[in-house]
């Protein structure tokens, strides 16, 4: 590598990598933070250590066959999406649970504030119940924005769906939570 790692691009570093296999760990640098928080809400702690881990050891392994025509970061997404898709059932099961019992099963243990308690309280069981009815791509669309915080264009190249298409998920997703949970306005 003639430039530092950090100076390169992403697709540059999957090249260089190539020769250099050491230069694949700027990647994870940029891209795990940001990975692991979405899927740190998506799946809890313990499974998103694992999942975003076995993200990057998948993308490793396979950095020969990325052909540059996606960011790294879609695909890398699309990866972990697939390893989502193995925990699927899993994470319908966590949700009823929550439905049913009113525990947030991604809670980490730190105290939160009792506002943020109570309100979770109150909305959290409905949420859950109502992600849970959803279909797997409407809420993985749905949680790629407000969890992974993603824009509708990397969940297009994520889902790999047209953008439009993607848009259609989101608001379809949005209109069932929202119908899940009480009106602001209504708490008295």
């Amino acid at each position: 590598m003639s430039r530092p790692a950090e100076k390169l691009d992403d697709a540059e570093i999957v090249a260089a990598s190539l020769e250099d296999p050491e230069a694949f760990g700027e990647l994870f640098r940029r891209h795990a933070p940001r990975l692991h928080a979405y899927l740190k809400r998506r799946l809890g702690l313990a499974l998103a250590d694992d999942v975003v881990a076995e993200a990057f050891a998948t993308a490793f392994r396979q950095r020969g066959r990325f052909d540059g025509r996606a960011e790294f970061a879609a695909w890398l997404w699309g990866i972990a999406g697939n390893l989502i898709a193995k925990h699927h059932r899993q994470e319908t099961r966590m949700y009823r649970a929550f439905a049913r019992t009113g525990v947030d099963p991604a809670e980490d243990g730190v105290a939160e504030l009792v506002s943020d308690r109570m309100a979770a309280a109150a909305y959290g069981p409905r949420l859950a119940k109502a992600l849970a009815s959803l279909s797997s791509q409407d809420r993985d669309a749905v949680l790629l924005l407000a969890w992974g915080e993603l824009s509708y264009a990397e969940i297009a190249a994520i889902l790999e769906l047209p953008l439009g298409t993607v848009k259609a998920k989101i608001h379809r997703a949005r209109t069932k939570l929202r119908k899940a949970l009480p009106g602001e306005n209504n708490d008295g």
